[in-house]
């Protein structure tokens, strides 16, 4: 065959190919060097680059074997051991002359040598195979194909027996009920663990091998975790705003918590969670659960709930106390003695609060506190949720590592609902406010966060509360001395008459003799028609305040308030009127 022909011109002609019956073919050359078949006869191929990821994969006997191999494989193929661009100082062994010897013969006298110094079982066909291998896969090739791991053979590799059994245990445990995380699970089948063989006794699974550990055994429809998420706008990068202080940017935001609770009525419900984050530390300043939709009341209670000391419950333990805190608690306590006794969470002062554009946020009540407190609303842009993507992603924790460990969790979407969320959910709305308030305290404030990370030490993720601790230290504490009445003046007003019955206020009747010099008299404010400025609790309707001339608000209770012994509120009243109005009752109800 002839290789190229170069005419005067420089142009390379069609090489001459001679076929086996001896018909000559014209074939261009790039076509012929294209073939993955082509070869030039007596031309040492390149060295392929090493595959040290793969290589690293094989046990270390089995890599110093390989190694070995390599100066013998290269002193057969060009007479030296080392590679071309180290020949510097080699000699070239007799028996290895590529010039003197045919490659079969030098395959020989590489077996003679090994077999001297301790090769076991090397044939001059075993050094021709390994020098075959090494030219295609290069130091892959060289490794001997029995140590390496079959792939595929066992699903769940060498993972320990009992902890498969726990983790099937586990997935048939979830079966129908509502979706959680992996994480989640993992508690689920440390307990199996303990239960079965006792504390201590079988050991847990690596993280990342856990994962692959369900992955394997779950099924594909049934597997915890987050689904796929679906946008209808592109994502857009990140935008965490620069902050240095405690309270120098919070989030508040609402959505309904991935739980279901029994309401005051009995019926069961999904109860709506508003939370208040600060953006430099973390922390949940505030948390308020309510039944039906959040009130301006409520956004504006959130205030004075992160202005003012959390009181630690009588039933926690000493170590969920400020005092045991990493703080300077003897020089916050010297400033501020409401700290005797609180829960071990910030106490922050809000400079500027981020809010979306409810109107519950956006209400004259709202700002009008916002104002008292000296705290400035920013609105965040429309259509950009990552304005505010501190609270959303604290959302998500909230979810995965409280809603999905207690009774009642629906799932973060109906797929993923179990078929008996209902008979499974046994707390009111009380008892899940006192567990996510011991939640936050004892687990959250304490658990690091990896947004919490200082750039010379990328691998240490603080708390929340050795954050504030940390910044306070730099910015300092300044408490704001809210009282009683300063709640009270936070509460919504209306404007009723009082008359001589006492105050009406949604079909109510509140009465106390404080009224009785003012009874059917009209106050001093005439662009209300002379009504009197009343303040009420939509989510505790047994009493109201009401201001009367001295300027101070008297508190006026509901005239059943003791047959009641619980918070009564407007929503039960509204369930109750609807019931009395539909069997036809409406007239004794306004009379009472």
């Amino acid at each position: 065959m002839l290789l190229s022909i170069e005419d005067q011109q420089g142009a390379v002609a069609p090489a001459e190919v001679v076929q086996e019956d001896g018909a000559e073919t014209s074939l261009l050359l790039g076509r012929l060097f294209a073939d993955p078949g082509f070869e030039v006869v007596g031309v040492r191929a390149p060295d392929t680059v090493p595959q040290w990821g793969l290589f690293e994969t094989v046990p270390l006997a089995a890599q110093q074997r390989a190694l070995a191999w390599l100066p013998h494989i290269r002193e057969v193929d060009t007479g030296l051991p080392h590679a071309p661009g180290s020949r510097e100082g080699q000699t070239m062994r007799p028996e290895y002359d590529p010039e003197r010897w045919t490659l079969a013969q030098r395959d020989a006298a590489k077996a003679q040598e090994l077999t001297a110094l301790g090769f076991a079982r090397v044939t001059r066909t075993t050094v021709e195979r390994i020098r075959h291998a090494y030219r295609k896969q290069g130091l892959w090739g060289l490794v001997d194909k029995r140590t390496v791991p079959a792939r595929g053979r066992h699903p769940t590799g060498y993972a320990n027996e009992r902890v498969v059994a726990a983790v099937l245990e586990a997935l048939r445990r979830q079966r129908g009920r509502s979706k959680g995380t992996v994480k989640g699970l993992q508690v689920l089948v440390g307990q199996i663990l303990e239960d079965t063989h006792g504390r201590g006794v079988v050991e847990m699974p690596s993280r990342s091998s856990f994962y692959r550990l369900v992955s394997v055994l779950a099924d594909p429809f049934e597997r915890p975790g987050r689904p796929a998420r679906t946008a209808t706008a592109p994502a857009r990068a990140s935008s965490a705003p620069v902050v240095l202080r405690p309270g120098e940017q919070v989030q508040i935001d609402t959505t309904r918590l991935d739980i279901m609770a029994v309401l005051e009525d009995g019926s069961l419900g999904r109860p709506e969670l508003t939370i208040a984050v600060d953006v430099a530390t973390r922390s949940i300043l505030a948390a308020v659960l309510r039944p039906h939709s959040t009130k301006a009341v409520d956004a504006a209670l959130l205030l004075a709930e992160m202005a003012v000391p959390h009181p630690a419950r009588p039933t926690w333990p000493a170590v969920l106390h400020l005092s045991h805190a990493e703080v300077p608690y003897q020089r916050m306590l010297s400033l501020d003695e409401r700290l005797q006794g609180a829960a071990a969470r910030p106490v922050i002062v809000p400079e500027t609060i981020v809010v979306d554009r409810r109107k519950i946020y956006l209400s004259q009540g709202f700002v009008a506190a916002c104002e008292t407190l000296g705290v400035s609303v920013q609105p965040a842009p429309p259509r950009q949720p990552q304005a505010k993507g501190v609270v959303e992603r604290t959302f998500g924790s909230i979810n995965d590592l409280f809603c999905q460990h207690v009774a009642g969790h629906t799932g973060s979407n109906p797929l993923r609902r179990g078929k008996d969320v209902a008979a499974e959910t046994r707390w009111t709305i009380p008892q899940l406010q006192d567990f996510l308030d011991e939640w936050i305290t004892c687990g959250w404030q304490n658990r690091p966060h990896d947004g919490l990370r200082h750039p010379v030490l990328p691998k240490t993720a603080l708390t929340p509360n050795q954050m504030w601790a940390a910044l306070i230290t730099i910015s300092g504490h300044v408490p704001v001395p809210l009282s009683g009445a300063d709640y009270l003046e936070l509460l919504p007003v209306r404007w009723q008459p009082i008359t001589e019955r006492g105050i009406r206020l949604d079909y109510r009747t509140y009465n106390h003799e404080v009224l009785d010099p003012y009874r059917g008299q009209r106050s001093s404010v005439a662009s209300k028609d002379g009504k009197w400025e009343v303040h009420h609790n939509p989510h505790d309707a047994r009493q109201i305040w009401v201001r009367l001339t001295d300027g101070r608000l008297h508190e006026i209770p509901w005239i059943h308030r003791d047959h009641v012994h619980q918070p009564f509120n407007d929503a039960i009243w509204r369930h109750i009127q609807a019931e009395v109005e539909q069997r036809g009752e409406s007239r004794a109800m306004s009379s009472s």
